[in-house]
C-alpha cells in the first residue's frame, strides 16, 4: 500500500482519488508519520442474480389498459 503525507494529499487530492479509482490500490494518508486516513477504492455494487424480475414494483398501471383508447367511430378505419 502506498502512503503519502497529508500535505501532499491535500495538494493532489483529486489526482490521488482518480488514481485509487483507476488502479484499485489503497493509499494511506499520514501526518508526522502516523496514519490518519486510508483512501480505498469503492466496493463493487451488488449485482442481481438475474435481470428477470428486477423491475418488479417499479411501474404503476393507471386506468384500463385493455379497452380501446377511444370509440370505434372516432377511428378512420372503423368507418
Amino acid at each position: 500500500m502506498e502512503s503519502m503525507a497529508i500535505s501532499e494529499f491535500k495538494a493532489t487530492c483529486l489526482a490521488v482519488l482518480e488514481r485509487v479509482r483507476r488502479t484499485k490500490k489503497p493509499v494511506l494518508i499520514t501526518r508526522f508519520g502516523q496514519p490518519v486516513a486510508e483512501v480505498v477504492p469503492p466496493s463493487a455494487p451488488p449485482r442481481p442474480k438475474s435481470w428477470i424480475g428486477s423491475m418488479v414494483g417499479s411501474a404503476k398501471t393507471l386506468g384500463d389498459i385493455v379497452s380501446p383508447a377511444g370509440e370505434e367511430s372516432d377511428w378512420e378505419a372503423g368507418r
